[in-house]
């Protein structure tokens, strides 16, 4: 339920703006001061203010000023019966909302606290949605014909018709466990909330607290602000946690304590925020072994695996491999306009017979790699990388894979080779920039001008 805050000197005008509102079911605090106001929005989660620019001695402008610095997102609309231009002006440039004089009506009041409020909800949303995969997602993980493919489909389609129950997906890296968490969050009821993903391993153990959390102002150096956590922006929807497995033991502990409490506390909150979030988690390590280990929580691991998924590599799943190549093919092959129009069968075969180490997400890679280094309208052997031919016994020769289109000429196809050659270690190191500097035998500081250079 919204909260909304009315902040007014003048007593009967925050009765009557309270009795209108609490009929349209929100909860109403009323504030006669800035400083009670103040008080308030440190004290509650409030959802919108309500501000009359005139409140005695105190200048409404300076109050505002004061809101949206403790709460850059929170969203105010000006009252007053003393308005003018340049007020108006002054306040909407301080971040108001709108702006309106009494008298007003109360049917006014009640369209514009709703355009409010939606509009808070609508950039939350924004400000949450992750760019990319969207096209992905409404057909992957659903992309496959083995037996191991259709069964995670229908664990899938299971699973999200509830939308309380825990999720933890297991398998290597690459194998496609964001996406099957993204087809769970939007065949459920809480399609139209947001979906939150973190990657546990890679918010440094000193910030992954307020990451998840949020924190209050003040709560540590540089805390000039409250900042809402993961778990609170999720609210309604769904969190993703990446690589839970990496996380730290003592936010292990913290995590838990969520999960069974089902509420959080921002760090440096002295309350309880009762939250409504599935949580799905996923990881690449063997959690069994990791508990033996001392590494990993027991009573945690059996806490996120309510619903355990487990995805087998590419490599068990052999008759994916197709269907998926085709996918791509289609896809980066209307994003770059490149002409393709099928596989060779010999190309296919050679797919077919590589192990495929990075296992989705290099498949992914090697096809988005030929399409921006070649055109079609086939697929053939000699697009594919060096290390499909080695493993199935073949070799091919040099000439043939730096085939382009000599069009582009020679300084924008050198670019295109380099830009794939970096790629293609990133894939082979996972993404690890010394260990790729390493293997291409440059300087790590010349490797991230190069990944810069071509958004990688």
């Amino acid at each position: 339920m919204e909260k909304i805050l009315i902040i007014d000197d003048e007593a009967f005008i925050r009765e009557n703006v309270e009795r209108i509102l609490r009929e349209d079911g929100y909860t109403v605090l009323g504030a006669a001061s800035g400083r009670e106001a103040l008080e308030q929005v440190g004290d509650e989660d409030v959802d919108l203010v309500l501000l009359d620019l005139n409140l005695g001695p105190e200048d409404g402008i300076e109050v505002l000023k004061e809101l949206r610095k403790f709460d850059p997102e929170l969203l105010v609309i000006i009252i007053t019966g003393f308005g003018s231009v340049e007020s108006a002006v002054d306040a909407l440039k301080l971040g108001a909302f709108h702006y309106m004089k009494k008298p007003f009506k109360a049917d006014a009041l009640r369209v514009i606290v709703k355009l409010a409020l939606q509009t808070q909800s609508l950039k939350r949303e924004v400000r949450n949605f992750r760019k990319g995969d969207l096209e992905l997602f409404e057909k992957v993980p659903m992309v496959g014909a083995s037996p191991a493919q259709l069964d995670i489909n229908r664990q899938v389609r299971e699973i999200a018709r509830f939308p309380a129950s825990t999720v933890l997906i297991t398998g290597e890296s690459g194998t496609g466990k964001e996406l099957v968490a993204k087809a769970i969050h939007h065949l459920s009821d809480r399609r139209e909330a947001p979906f939150i993903e973190i990657n546990c391993a890679s918010i440094p153990v000193n910030l992954l607290e307020s990451e998840l959390f949020g924190h209050e102002r003040g709560a540590f150096t540089d805390a000039g602000q409250r900042k809402l956590g993961l778990f609170e922006e999720a609210n309604k929807g769904t969190i993703f946690l990446d690589e839970v497995g990496e996380m730290d033991p003592a936010m292990q502990a913290k995590l838990l304590r969520v999960l069974e409490e089902r509420r959080i506390r921002r760090v440096g909150g002295t309350r309880n925020i009762d939250i409504d979030v599935r949580v799905i988690a996923a990881t690449n390590r063997n959690l069994q072994k990791s508990i033996k280990e001392g590494h990993f929580r027991e009573d945690l691991y059996y806490r996120l695996n309510v619903f355990p998924i487990p995805i087998p590599p590419l490599r068990e799943r052999r008759e994916d491999i197709p269907v998926l190549a085709t996918f791509y093919l289609e896809l980066f092959n209307r994003a770059f306009s490149r002409g393709f129009q099928d596989i060779e069968p010999a190309a296919i075969d050679l797919m077919r017979g590589y192990d495929w180490p990075g296992n989705i997400r290099e498949l992914k890679n090697v096809i988005e790699r030929i399409c921006i280094m070649h055109s079609g309208p086939l697929l053939k052997p000699e697009h594919l990388p060096h290390e499909l031919a080695q493993q199935n016994g073949q070799e091919l020769t040099a000439p043939q894979t730096l085939v382009t289109d000599l069009a582009l000429g020679l300084e924008e196809a050198t670019e295109r080779y380099e830009s794939a050659l970096i790629r293609q270690a990133l894939d082979q190191t996972g993404g690890n920039v010394l260990q790729t500097a390493q293997l291409l035998k440059v300087p790590r500081g010349t490797l991230r001008y190069k990944m810069g250079k071509y958004g990688l």
